[in-house]
């Protein structure tokens, strides 16, 4: 009896101390989650103050000297998140009688969809290659397309250039479009993806008279559909914040997208900045909530079998 006694308290303090783990655990994981969601709460909220009130709130963030040098900001700045009259100034200028911002948000749209479509459509079939295919030539190709992948944009913003100097596509979207369908990024993850579908799947298709065309389209496609929403997600995200790109390959402003003007915040126009952000960061959230499932599902899943 004294052993089963021993054995009873031993799991209890056990249990216990599980029981603390996982409250620290979500505790550290709440206040996280707080100090990531505080930045896209404030840009919400003081999206709806108006002018004055944000030029006293903080003005000395963006305040700059004679010569356009920023400010040393001796004082706190105040952080402030209820407005203490709301108002839609920002949004009506935004929405209505500045169409300059609109006009930008649809650049945004054209440049970034295309993008997302073609290169998924593109990575789709390459993975499929990677996997299907054998030899060495394969592993090496596929070993470049690792390093290319490796390689910050702002290493391969020169050559992009120079490239796109030669075939006379500089000032044009296809100078933007054409590098981004081509990125390495989505065929890794869809290869690495593919490769973990059971060969058993491919076999039993080849054994019931199913070329290639079928494999693809009646197993390796619905299989990754996981996978190919986050892809979709992950690029979407990445080439709706581009900056660098518009600013080298597009010199004429109309052809820039929103986050360019984004990334050139002045003084006069803090408050219209806040509103830009909020209408800028809608299309993420929705495509992200939407895919929100499949996301994790390609997260989880592991070769066709559910983690």
């Amino acid at each position: 009896m004294k052993k089963i006694r021993l054995s009873k308290n031993g799991l209890s303090a056990k249990r216990k101390k599980q029981i603390v783990g996982i409250s620290i655990a979500t505790i550290i994981t709440f206040l996280l989650a707080i100090v990531f969601i505080m930045p896209i709460v404030l840009t919400i909220t003081n999206s709806f103050m108006s002018q004055s009130e944000i030029n006293a709130n903080y003005g000395a963030v963006f305040a700059k000297t004679e010569k356009g040098g920023k400010v040393f900001i001796s004082e706190i700045v105040n952080l402030k998140f209820i407005p203490d009259m709301v108002s839609f100034s920002q949004y009506i200028t935004v929405l209505f009688k500045s169409p300059n911002y609109l006009f930008k948000f649809w650049n945004s749209v054209i440049l970034v969809v295309p993008i997302l479509v073609f290169q998924l459509l593109i990575a789709m079939f390459a993975s499929y290659g990677f996997m299907r295919a054998k030899g060495k030539l394969k592993e090496i190709i596929f070993f470049l397309y690792i390093i290319l992948m490796l390689m910050p944009y702002q290493v391969t913003l020169v050559p992009n250039y120079l490239v796109s100097t030669w075939l006379g596509i500089v000032d044009t979207r296809w100078a933007i479009w054409l590098p981004g369908i081509a990125s390495p990024f989505a065929v890794y993850l869809l290869t690495k993806f593919m490769r973990r579908i059971p060969s058993s799947y491919i076999e039993a298709a080849q054994i019931d008279g199913a070329g290639e065309w079928q494999i693809f389209k009646n197993i390796c496609a619905p299989l990754c559909k996981g996978c190919m929403y986050s892809v979709a997600i992950l690029v979407f995200i990445d080439y709706w914040n581009m900056v660098e790109q518009p600013l080298i390959l597009l010199s004429d402003p109309e052809y820039h997208p929103l986050s360019v003007f984004l990334s050139q915040i002045n003084s006069g126009e803090t408050g219209l900045a806040f509103a830009v952000a909020t209408v800028y960061m809608i299309p993420g959230i929705l495509i992200f909530l939407y895919g929100e499932d499949y996301l994790v599902e390609g997260i989880m899943y592991q070769g066709g079998v559910k983690g």
